[in-house]
């Protein structure tokens, strides 16, 4: 029942998906528009698109992960997945996909400065939105990510999400991924960084192109201090460690 009901919301949320990112001229356009199965997978009208993505969400999603350098969720350190949870979506194992807390407080925000100033996005919507969405900043994007996310969450694992998401965000400097970041920034295996380390890349994503150490050392480390004090807050780790991986040096690989 549980199940069924779940299946009912998301198809009740992609039909709305359709009418605010302009799908209702999809129905006017059924039986014509109908692919060739054959030819599924590409250069789908994006109603199609959308529908199948639905779906064959597994199919879609593996066509846009790159696997060249794919890291499991085993060889990512236990701080790294902490860090990104921590600053991104400290409540990501106790929602399905989106958080209406965060999506409340994000209304009441963009409803105050009459624009788009906060997102409310969960780390399954952040995946969901790097793999299939464009960056544009609509009530129709909104609700075809939320409707995205849940069947993310229907289908995968908290630690497949996480470990997608972590391969698939860009930390700046050209490093999409935690094995490219790993490697580009401190020349070595993720499975080998340390707190300091997994803390500094962790708050990249928020401007990787503005924080990267690379370009501004400072501002990386700043808010590699912000990302320990969160972590800190939400009890993943002691006072002491913050400060003493604050303190730790950092060696570039560059």
């Amino acid at each position: 029942m549980r199940f069924g009901r779940l299946i009912t919301l998301l198809l009740l949320l992609f039909t709305l998906s359709f009418a605010w990112a302009g799908g209702t001229s999809f129905f006017q356009r059924l039986i014509p528009a109908i692919p060739s199965w054959k030819n599924i997978t590409t250069e789908l009208p994006s109603s199609w698109e959308r529908a199948y993505r639905i779906v064959a969400l597994k199919s879609a999603v593996d066509a846009k992960l790159d696997k060249k350098n794919y890291v499991k969720i085993q060889y990512i350190p236990l701080f790294m997945q902490q860090t990104i949870i921590a600053v991104e979506d400290n409540r990501f194992y106790h929602h399905i996909g989106f958080d209406m807390e965060g999506i409340l407080r994000a209304m009441l925000v963009n409803m105050q400065t009459g624009d788009f100033t906060e997102g409310g996005s969960t780390i399954t919507q952040q995946l969901v939105k790097n793999l299939f969405l464009s960056q544009e900043k609509t009530y129709g994007r909104k609700v075809e990510e939320v409707v995205l996310a849940i069947d993310m969450e229907l289908r995968y694992s908290k630690e497949e999400i996480l470990e997608m998401y972590l391969n698939s965000i860009y930390f700046g400097s050209g490093a999409y991924g935690i094995g490219d970041a790993a490697r580009i920034y401190f020349d070595k295996s993720p499975v080998n960084l340390t707190l300091a380390e997994c803390a500094m890349l962790a708050g990249l994503p928020n401007a990787p192109s503005l924080n990267s150490p690379y370009v501004n050392f400072n501002g990386a480390k700043q808010r590699q201090a912000i990302v320990l004090s969160v972590m800190t807050r939400h009890g993943y780790i002691g006072s002491q460690a913050a400060e003493e991986a604050k303190l730790a040096p950092i060696k570039l690989a560059k």
